[in-house]
């Protein structure tokens, strides 16, 4: 794909919205559109929001504004949908993880699901691309969604895994950083340096993480 010249929505969590960087422009679309001349980037990050819909809804206009709903409010003009999520619903996420076969909304594959579905209809001529959830803190217990008798049922590599296999369905790309480790976040040494807080990249991760999108975008 040439990215110079286009026009790109970004559907995202914190990460997207810039959260760990000094500035908004510092957040790795920002470095994309320096780099590589994008005509337009759009920054629909919304901190603490997750891509499946909560059977409960206590914030709609804040963690509960999901992605599902949000994508239909971007623009359409689009030439690029970058799509970069899921840590949320691993880490505050009351729905269920689910299964391939999920439709509903309600479940995370589900909501995969049918955010893929809509951003098709809603952008055939676009291109697609999802970015897995990078590596963080505490992402093999303690979080995830939980069974009755407290137990972890599942960890942060069980929704990279319902992103890539749901989004392999519309044959639509997954950046995956997560399975071979290019940006270790939980290691010590690159948390130093490129993730403090254990999960929002710096100034210096986003860079990182810009480079990498570069090259996978310029292959789809």
């Amino acid at each position: 794909m040439i990215l110079k010249g286009i026009k790109a929505n970004f559907l995202g969590d914190s990460i997207t919205e810039g959260c760990g960087t000094t500035s908004p422009e510092n957040a790795f679309h920002g470095v994309l559109k320096r780099n590589c001349g994008l005509a337009e980037v759009r920054n629909y990050g919304k901190g603490g929001t997750r891509i499946a819909r909560q059977s409960e809804i206590k914030d709609p206009d804040g963690r509960d504004y999901d992605f599902i709903r949000r994508a239909d409010e971007m623009d359409p003009d689009a030439d690029l949908i970058v799509v970069f999520g899921g840590t949320n619903d691993y880490g505050n996420g009351q729905a269920p993880l689910g299964e391939i076969t999920d439709t509903s909304m309600f479940t995370f594959y589900g909501a995969v699901h049918t955010l893929c579905t809509n951003l098709k209809s809603k952008y055939p001529k676009a291109k697609i691309a999802f970015i897995a959830p990078l590596h963080r803190w505490n992402e093999c217990g303690g979080l995830g969604t939980w069974k009755p008798d407290g137990v972890v049922q599942h960890h942060l590599c069980d929704y990279v895994k319902a992103v890539k296999d749901t989004c392999a369905l519309y044959s639509i790309p997954v950046l995956d950083l997560f399975t071979n480790n290019e940006m270790p976040i939980n290691d010590n040494d690159f948390r130093r340096d490129c993730a403090p807080d254990g999960l929002h990249p710096n100034d210096a991760g986003h860079k990182i993480l810009a480079e990498f999108l570069q090259k996978f975008l310029e292959t789809i």
